[in-house]
């Protein structure tokens, strides 16, 4: 019971945080569908299981991340803004003669959603950290217990995505074209501020950082 408490609280914290990815999560299930969601969820929970096992299994990769935080949260900043800036200016939304949404969905447009999803949560910082802190917290937890932890949060986790795909089909249903397109552009936005302030923290920190003699 101690164990299955400690995953599912681990679970819920990861899953009602408000980032980057609960956005894009809705973005891709409005313009792209259930498949489309799905990709990136996965995309995202594939990240979040290298992560938690890096963090718990193979602590030298995982330090080596830590080393870099800086190069990975540029690189991060840099996606987040260049994903927001082509769904701000240059992604349009697909239509029918009758004016209805299109939802063309190729192998190589679930490939593509899903690297997204994986990038986008592996490159994030604030990511990282979490599964750092918590892989910590647990040191002292046998093997196996920290097995099951980690275990129930990741499926916690991705039953939390998975419902957001599908809230967020039924909110698409009930959309117009215009209203959709407005959706991605917001988003977009949205994605670029994130981007620009995780890249003002990473100058900011630089900047405090001591002189060398």
């Amino acid at each position: 019971m101690d164990v299955l408490l400690k995953g599912l609280v681990l679970g819920l914290l990861l899953s009602i945080a408000v980032g980057p990815i609960l956005f894009s999560i809705i973005k891709q299930s409005i313009n792209s569908g259930i498949k489309g969601g799905l990709a990136f969820v996965l995309g995202v929970s594939a990240s979040d299981i290298s992560l938690a096992v890096a963090s718990n299994f193979f602590t030298e990769v995982f330090s080596s991340l830590l080393a870099n935080k800086a190069l990975i949260g540029s690189a991060g900043a840099v996606l987040l803004i260049g994903i927001g800036t082509y769904f701000l200016f240059f992604k349009k939304v697909k239509v029918t003669k009758d004016g209805e949404q299109v939802l063309r969905f190729r192998k190589r447009d679930w490939a593509k959603i899903w690297l997204t999803g994986f990038l986008m949560n592996t490159l994030n910082p604030l990511i990282i950290g979490f599964w750092l802190t918590t892989s910590t917290s647990f040191a002292g937890e046998p093997i196996k217990s920290r097995a099951l932890i980690f275990g129930i949060a990741l499926g916690v986790v991705l039953t939390g995505d998975v419902l957001k795909v599908l809230g967020a089909n039924k909110l698409r249903q009930r959309l117009t074209v215009h209203n959709i397109q407005l959706i991605s552009r917001i988003n977009g936005i949205i994605l670029i501020g994130f981007g620009a302030v995780l890249l003002y923290g990473l100058l900011t920190a630089a900047t405090k950082l001591p002189a060398h003699p």
